[in-house]
């Protein structure tokens, strides 16, 4: 039997089907309110033989973030409920909880610990170091040396942004699409990268002048809301974008970009691209406005993970995920399918598999 225990808040994160390798790789993400920053309060579901536990700690961008925090909980859910485990989370209210967090589930002996984001990476490598027979899995962090008791979970991000950003090139009725971040850090700029290459090369091919607003490649510099919680700063970069002239937005910000989506919702002609999970799934009442997402397929690398490291007991490794091993992609069209072109279509499948042959380069 499951058992599933909330500490502060349940954080929902998924995982990608992996395969270790001995090598690390580097990382290539209406308004609610942000996460409580109340102290944690636990309750546990009655439960029968615990054969083990899968414990995560989020960011601070929430258990509900409908984005990586989330997805990573549902590969650990998904996890207990195949090995007979117990599946706990411990959301961070601030980056000073994420050593406090990690400790009090290693006080718990949990059987896998699983770091959410590039924020966690410093504590996650302390904590290792200190507790050498203490597993952990850690998402979008990859260390210069490896660390034998921590597999890294990446993903090569740039791949689908540089599909999406074709796509936003091809859809655009006024010649400028955007993107922004929630912070200025690798894992977020990389789907900006590929996003801003994707627009770049339809031009290159089409002969258009799409323009990008929000992301200077070479400078490596462009719009950041500064953090990954206040939906209020998603809706005015959306709407200040939209003064632009942009009428497709890819947020790369996890709730933030929630915001952006109820801007949308509230201003016809702009559409969004969602970001990690399939947002038009997980977040319905917004559906209309997302033309797709940019799926980074955490839940399946973290059940993976979890079958790696807690049944097979083969802790430690790297993981990648690619469009060649489906742990990214876009997601489907939905309710856009009918207004996008099959031509349009057929070319970001033919993109696809040029990129999967190494022989277009997204970054």
């Amino acid at each position: 039997m499951i058992k599933c225990k909330k500490l502060l808040a349940v954080a929902t994160v998924g995982a990608l089907g992996l395969a270790a390798c001995g090598s690390d790789d580097d990382a290539s993400t209406d308004t609610a309110a942000p996460a409580e920053t109340e102290a944690p309060a636990e309750t546990e579901a009655p439960a029968e033989d615990d054969g083990g536990s899968i414990c995560e700690v989020t960011d601070v961008g929430g258990v509900d973030d409908k984005g990586f925090n989330q997805i990573a909980f549902e590969g650990a859910e998904r996890a207990s409920a195949e090995f007979g485990l117990t599946a706990e989370v411990l959301e961070s209210a601030s980056d000073a909880d994420y050593e406090t967090n990690i400790q009090s589930f290693i006080e718990k002996d949990c059987s896998l610990i699983v770091t959410v984001g590039f924020l966690l990476g410093d504590a996650t490598a302390a904590a290792a170091a200190a507790n050498p027979d203490q597993q952990f899995a850690i998402i979008d962090v990859g260390y210069e040396e490896a660390i034998p008791n921590v597999l890294t979970l990446n993903f090569s991000t740039a791949e689908p942004s540089f599909l999406a950003g074709y796509l936003a090139a091809g859809m655009t009725a006024t010649g400028k699409v955007a993107t922004y971040g929630g912070i200025n850090i690798p894992p977020v700029t990389i789907f900006m990268d590929g996003f801003a290459n994707g627009v770049t090369y339809y031009n290159e091919q089409k002969g258009a002048e799409v323009e990008v607003l929000g992301w200077d490649v070479e400078a490596q510099d462009g719009s950041f809301a500064g953090n990954f919680e206040n939906l209020d700063d998603g809706k005015a970069l959306a709407s200040s974008f939209a003064d632009e002239g942009a009428d497709i937005i890819f947020p790369v910000a996890g709730p933030v970009g929630l915001g952006s989506s109820a801007y949308a919702t509230e201003n016809e002609g702009i559409r969004i691209i969602g970001v990690d999970n399939d947002l038009t799934v997980s977040n319905p009442n917004e559906a209309a406005v997302y033309l797709t997402s940019v799926l980074k397929k955490i839940d399946e690398a973290v059940f993976a993970a979890t079958e790696q490291v807690v049944v097979n007991g083969e802790g430690g490794g790297a993981y990648v995920g690619t469009l060649e091993n489906d742990g990214v992609g876009l997601a489907p069209y939905h309710e856009q399918e009918d207004d996008i072109p099959q031509e349009l279509k057929d070319e970001i499948e033919a993109l696809k598999v040029e990129i999967i042959a190494g022989n277009i380069a997204v970054v």
